[in-house]
């Protein structure tokens, strides 16, 4: 059986990657009804900033050479430190337990949204490795960032994320759609580029669709 964790980040509640990782998440449910499923709204239930003590907990993660996540809560040594691993072990445990990742997010300021990153910070460990685990992220931007589009180099989103999970969950399969000039939608000067979004908006979503059926 295969489980699906699906993530928004989103401060908008009716937002265009949160209508994109639902389309997903349906898609993939339907082809899946024996599935697992877990949903976290990260910017209605926001995570914590980690803190010191839970650098206390990557330290020793270093020092003992401890790569088996499973085992994590063995380095707990102090009433701080069991606190951090309160907040922690139970978003862990939902990435661990998946084999589907499904991230919805926008572009806030060219990166991702700071609800995401501190999700991303809790469940990041020293050499940690998430195997065959992949992940899907949906998402919008404001403006154009793909290839070949004058502002390409000012994505901080796909190219941070595929490097994050590249290099700290040594996690290579991980796919990006992305619903552009998103501004479109309420900007008056992007008035004119409202047809290119509508165009990249229905190529999302129908891509977003047909990929879960493959995952």
């Amino acid at each position: 059986m295969s489980n699906l964790l699906h993530l928004d980040a989103s401060a908008r509640t009716r937002s265009i990657s949160r209508e994109l990782s639902t389309a997903f998440a349906e898609a993939w449910r339907a082809e899946n009804p024996d599935g697992g499923y877990r949903y976290r709204d990260l910017a209605a239930e926001p995570v914590p900033f980690i803190d010191a003590a839970w650098t206390e907990l990557c330290d020793a993660v270093l020092a003992q050479d401890r790569t088996d996540l499973d085992r994590l809560a063995e380095l707990v040594r102090t009433p701080e430190q069991a606190a951090a691993w309160a907040i922690v072990e139970p978003l862990l445990a939902e990435v661990l337990a998946a084999d589907v990742i499904l991230i919805g997010t926008p572009m806030y300021n060219y990166s991702i949204p700071a609800s995401l990153k501190a999700w991303l910070d809790q469940v990041t460990f020293p050499r940690m490795s998430l195997g065959h685990r992949r992940f899907v992220v949906m998402t919008a931007r404001g403006g154009a960032y793909s290839p070949g589009a004058p502002k390409a180099a000012f994505d901080y989103q796909e190219r941070f994320l595929r490097d994050f999970f590249a290099g700290h969950f040594a996690v290579q399969d991980t796919v990006f759609v992305n619903a552009e000039l998103a501004n479109a939608r309420q900007d008056p000067a992007l008035a004119h580029l409202r047809g290119k979004h509508d165009e990249s908006y229905a190529l999302a979503m129908e891509t977003a669709r047909a990929l879960a059926k493959e995952y």
